[in-house]
């Protein structure tokens, strides 16, 4: 992608910080909303289909139907919670080998709903605990910009099945810049949410020293 459509895609977004309860207690929110260019029954399969989905999100394996199990080549796993097509995913997110430890930590919920002119609006919301441990470091950016480069993936993909290395295109200068706006993007909506100055302001450096390391120079 071009630089100016790189930093489209990123503005197209509407984040929000929320509240919501789990299975774990009280939970943080991270929400993206934005709209897709394509067919809702289209959006909706490239979330479900394992074969599209590895293209834009990661590889996944396991029993994909309501009640089963996923996991990604990353880590990420869990159970799939709720499934209405063509409208609404939800899943538990876990990540690391100690995460199964701690059930209902995390959950990821997915909305599709059709828009004007073949429009699909999209909403995902990540809810987590609020003992959830990068929080106090990363603030919403923890989670935040992986989510807004994924979502940058899956415009390219349902545009014309372009896929993005996540990897390669952190290490170019419109990479970086994303991270950067993401981060910032993240802070903003952190503020909005009633986050204190000093720790969103740490935790959006911080966030950039991750994702960008050497792009605040």
């Amino acid at each position: 992608m071009k630089v100016k459509d790189v930093l489209d895609e990123l503005a197209a977004a509407r984040r929000k910080m929320g509240t919501a309860t789990l299975p774990a207690g009280d939970a943080y929110t991270i929400e993206l909303r934005r709209h897709y260019d394509a067919p809702a029954d289209d959006v909706w399969n490239a979330i479900t289909d394992p074969e599209r989905l590895g293209r834009w999100l990661r590889p996944v394996t396991g029993d994909l139907r309501l009640g089963g199990s996923f996991e990604l080549d990353g880590g990420e796993h869990g159970e799939i919670l709720a499934c209405d097509p063509p409208q609404r995913l939800r899943v538990s997110w876990l990540f690391g080998p100690e995460a199964d430890e701690w059930p209902g930590t995390s959950e990821v919920e997915v909305r599709l709903s059709r828009g004007q002119s073949g429009r699909t609006e999209f909403e995902l919301v990540h809810a987590a605990a609020v003992g959830e441990p990068m929080f106090p470091t990363y603030g919403p950016g923890a989670g935040g910009v992986g989510w807004d480069l994924h979502l940058l993936t899956l415009a390219g993909f349902l545009a014309d099945g372009e896929t993005l290395d996540h990897n390669e295109f952190r290490a170019l200068p419109e990479g970086r810049e994303f991270a950067r706006r993401s981060a910032a993007a993240w802070g903003e909506a952190h503020l909005a949410g009633g986050g204190d100055p000093d720790h969103v302001a740490a935790a959006v450096a911080a966030t950039i020293a991750f994702y960008a390391p050497g792009g605040d120079e």
